[in-house]
């Protein structure tokens, strides 16, 4: 059959498995093995084989596991705990303010896990409770935490950008230092947002009022200074010794990683928070979130491989091209809007490891930079934790949320920071160099 026949059926049975709940990973390695031994016979299985040794040799995927530990036991520290604390006194007086201050240190914890689940959870226990006890909209509440909790899948270190920089073949440390500023820009945009809330809060007091006056008494001007800085410290110093390491070159992403997560179990000792039974949950959740995403890039590789060796690039290439009639606008827009219906259906880990290798050679033939084109590709996908019904980010929250915050509650949140999203997403599309500036100047 010719490679636009297979290239259909791949789609086909892709998007056919997927909706009748059959997991992504087993839907692509079943694709993967049929396609592959149908278009390219014993070949195929042999392109898949070189795949997966690939994948299972590649000695930057080390990092992935280390980042994950690294969240998982900064849950633990109580150093969020006890920012959080000190941050919702300093700012509680305002309208609004508990919700700046969610943002605040969800930006701090997206530089120091990587992963969106931590980040989403520990907000949800710790600012949730508190913004529903002020007598915060419920939606308004809901959407702070899922939004700031999206922050930690794309400021560094992420999980999203070491998957990425793999399946496209471009450098982890470039996409990193490219993501400090569109991350920062979103993170950016939620506080003027709650801000503009917090001025109509003057006018709708119910929406986000301030915190008592019992709360406020609590502040010691004498010593509220030292003890702020002081619960800073820990975070700065970590993202600082991390993020720093890998920018100016003085340790890999691998090895930065490795220092992450020694240094948050020295931090959780020093925090008197270490036990045994910790450090095991930890290393459970690890190897459970590890070894699902590894499993997932495993079976990616081996439908990809055949999908590119067969020819499907190509083919999605020349579809994509004669809808567009050669414009690299409407391309991009093609390509944007796949992902972005994509993110409704699939996981984020499945979009990328499928759509990335597919997409990129489409985007150096426009010219495009390689480095900001995953940008637009890593703020698109963000957007999936967000958008019902594939909704990562309201599902993790929900688990955590009190009984009173209806789900219907967390979906009304949501949309507004979707908006913000999308026009973050618009802003790197119009104004690369949001993402271009920094890698330059640090890696020139």
């Amino acid at each position: 059959m010719s490679p636009q026949v297979m290239t259909m059926l791949s789609a086909v049975g892709l998007i056919a498995g997927i909706l009748i709940g059959m997991p992504v990973s087993t839907v692509l390695m079943s694709i993967g093995v049929v396609i592959g031994f149908a278009a390219l016979g014993p070949l195929g299985l042999d392109i898949m084989t070189r795949g997966v040794f690939a994948v299972m040799m590649n000695d930057t995927l080390v990092a992935l596991p280390l980042f994950v530990f690294m969240g998982c036991m900064l849950q633990s520290s109580g150093i969020a705990d006890r920012l959080f604390h000190n941050l919702r006194l300093a700012l509680g007086s305002l309208r609004g303010g508990l919700g700046i201050v969610t943002i605040l240190i969800s930006t701090i914890l997206a530089a120091t896990t990587g992963i969106i689940g931590t980040a989403v959870i520990m907000m949800g226990v710790l600012a949730l409770p508190k913004m529903l006890e002020t007598k915060y909209s419920k939606p308004l509440a809901a959407g702070i935490v899922c939004a700031g909790g999206t922050l930690g899948i794309l400021i560094p270190p992420s999980i999203m950008l070491i998957l990425y920089g793999l399946s496209a073949g471009v450098s982890i440390v470039s996409l990193f230092a490219a993501a400090i500023v569109p991350g920062l820009l979103l993170s950016v945009l939620y506080m003027l947002y709650i801000a503009y809330i917090a001025i109509v809060c003057y006018f709708r007091p119910e929406l986000g009022p301030p915190c008592c006056e019992e709360e406020r008494a609590l502040i010691n001007p004498a010593t509220f200074a030292s003890e702020l800085v002081i619960s800073l410290a820990p975070p700065l110093a970590l993202i600082l010794g991390v993020l720093g390491a890998i920018l100016f070159g003085i340790a890999t992403p691998t090895e930065a990683a490795g220092i992450g997560a020694l240094s948050t179990v020295l931090l959780c000792l020093a925090m008197r928070k270490f036990t045994w039974v910790v450090l095991r949950d930890a290393a459970k959740q690890t190897a459970q979130v590890s070894s699902t995403i590894l499993w997932l890039m495993v079976c990616a590789q081996m439908f990809t491989s055949v999908f590119l060796g067969m020819g499907g690039g190509e083919v999605i290439k020349d579809w994509i091209l004669a809808i567009a009639g050669g414009n690299p606008t409407v391309v991009l827009f093609i390509m944007m809007v796949s992902i972005f219906v994509l993110g409704q259906i699939v996981c984020w880990t499945g979009i990328l490891l499928i759509v990335v290798p597919i997409f990129t050679p489409i985007a150096i033939s426009m010219g495009w930079d390689p480095i900001w084109f995953g940008m637009l590709v890593c703020v698109n996908l963000q957007i999936s934790f967000l958008s019902p019904p594939f909704a990562y980010a309201i599902f993790y929250l929900k688990q955590v949320a009190p009984p009173e915050l209806q789900l219907q509650d967390l979906y009304r949140g949501v949309w507004p920071f979707i908006g913000l999203q999308a026009l973050g997403l618009l802003l790197v599309a119009l104004f690369p160099e949001l993402a271009l500036w920094l890698p330059r100047l640090l890696l020139r």
